[in-house]
C-alpha cells in the first residue's frame, strides 16, 4: 500500500495572542453587536493561546474589500505553499521532478487558474503532473485530500503525489457582519499551510512507516445548513451551528465503529488518534461519545491550543505533530468533520524500525 513519506507545516509570521485577537474582537464588534459583552468570553472557552494569522492583527480592523482580501490569498497561498512544498521535498529525499501528481485543497480563497497551476508555474514542476484542485470541502478537505493522495499512488505504484493545503481563514472575515456566527467564528479560526507527500509501492520507505490502509467519506441528509459558506458581496459569511456537538455525539461512533469492521478491526486497535480539533466543544463531544481512556486527543488539542482551528489544514498539522513526536505502533486514525454535513476518515497503520 501507499505510505506518507514526509510533511511540512508552516508556522506563520504574525502568531498572535488569543487575548489580543479577543480584545480587538471586541473593539470592532461591541459598537455594533449588543451581545458582544455576553459573549465576549467565549474566546476564553476555547483554550486556544495563540492564533496562527498570515497578516498582523492591525490588518484586519483596518477597510477592505473582498477583491483585496482574495489577491492578498492568492499572493500568501503562492508564496507558504512553495515554502512548505520545498521543505517537504527536501525530508521525503526526492526532486521536484519526481512529483507526478498534485492535490490541492483549499476553501477560503478562488483561484482560476486554480492554486495547483500557480505552483507549478513557479516552481517550475513538470508541467505534464496529474493535477486535482479540492475547492469547498472546508474542515474536512485534508483529510479527503489524503485518501485521495493515496488513491491515486494505489493506481500508480511509481507515483510521487504532493498534496498540498491552504486555509487563510482570517482573510475572510468580514467587518460589517455582525451576526453570532462572525462572532464566535472569529474566536475560533486561523490559517495554516501544509504539504505532504505520500509515494506509491514501488518507493522504499523511510524509519517511519505509516502505510494507507483504507478511507471513508459520509454526507448526511438535510444537513445543508450545519456548516459553510454564504457568498455575498462582501465576501464569505460564515454558515455554522451550534448542532455540530450534537451530530458527533449521535452519529460519530457508530460511524467509526461501522468503518472499522469493514477491516476487521475495533475502537480498541486504534492506538494513534489523528483528529481535526474543531473546537473545545468538538473535542468534548469526541471524548464523550467514543469513551477511548487516556487523553486520547492530546496532540489534536496542543495543535489547536497553539494555532486555532486551521480548517482543512489543522489535521496536517496534528500528523505532523505525530511524525516528529512519536507515535504508537499500530493502527490510527485521521477524522474530520466538515460542510455538507460531511466526515472523512483514513486509516493508517504506523511502525518503527
Amino acid at each position: 500500500m501507499p505510505h506518507i513519506s514526509s510533511t511540512s507545516t508552516i508556522d506563520l509570521p504574525y502568531k498572535a495572542k488569543q487575548q489580543d485577537v479577543k480584545q480587538q474582537a471586541h473593539d470592532l464588534f461591541s459598537v455594533n453587536f449588543p451581545q458582544t459583552d455576553r459573549l465576549i468570553f467565549a474566546f476564553d472557552n476555547t483554550e486556544i493561546v495563540t492564533r496562527n494569522f498570515c497578516k498582523p492583527l492591525s490588518y484586519y480592523a483596518e477597510p477592505n474589500t473582498f477583491e483585496e482580501r482574495n489577491n492578498d490569498y492568492l499572493e500568501n497561498a503562492l508564496n507558504y505553499s512553495v515554502e512548505a512544498i520545498e521543505d517537504c521535498i527536501v525530508k521525503s529525499g526526492i526532486k521536484k521532478e519526481d512529483i507526478t501528481d498534485i492535490i490541492f485543497v483549499s476553501t477560503t480563497g478562488l483561484a482560476t487558474p486554480s492554486m495547483d497551476a500557480l505552483i507549478i508555474n513557479k516552481m517550475r514542476l513538470n508541467p505534464h503532473i496529474n493535477r486535482s484542485p479540492l475547492w469547498g470541502l472546508g474542515c474536512g478537505g485534508g483529510v479527503s485530500g489524503m485518501a485521495k493522495a493515496n488513491m491515486a499512488a494505489i493506481a500508480n505504484p511509481d507515483a510521487v503525489v504532493l498534496l498540498v493545503a491552504v486555509e487563510l481563514c482570517s482573510l475572510t472575515l468580514i467587518k460589517n457582519d455582525y451576526s453570532k456566527s462572525n462572532f464566535i467564528g472569529s474566536s475560533l479560526f486561523s490559517d495554516g499551510i501544509a504539504a505532504c507527500i505520500v509515494k506509491g509501492d514501488n518507493h522504499t520507505r523511510g524509519d517511519q512507516k505509516i502505510d494507507y490502509v483504507a478511507s471513508s467519506s459520509k454526507l448526511y441528509y438535510d444537513s445543508l445548513e450545519v456548516m459553510g459558506w454564504d457568498f455575498q458581496d462582501t465576501g464569505f459569511k460564515v454558515l455554522f451551528s451550534k448542532d455540530i456537538p450534537t451530530f458527533i455525539h449521535e452519529n460519530v461512533k457508530h460511524d467509526i465503529t461501522g468503518f472499522l469492521s469493514k477491516h476487521q478491526l475495533q475502537l480498541s486497535d486504534i492506538k494513534n488518534f489523528i483528529f481535526h480539533p474543531g473546537g473545545k466543544k468538538v473535542l468534548d463531544a469526541y471524548t464523550d461519545a467514543l469513551g477511548v481512556e487516556g487523553d486520547f486527543l492530546n496532540k489534536t488539542r496542543a495543535v489547536m491550543n497553539d494555532n486555532g482551528n486551521m480548517s482543512s489544514v489543522t489535521v496536517l498539522y496534528v500528523l505532523e505533530r505525530f511524525m516528529t513526536e512519536g507515535f504508537e505502533d499500530g493502527y490510527g486514525l485521521m477524522m474530520a468533520m466538515g460542510p455538507g454535513f460531511s466526515s472523512e476518515m483514513v486509516l493508517l497503520k504506523l511502525a518503527k524500525d
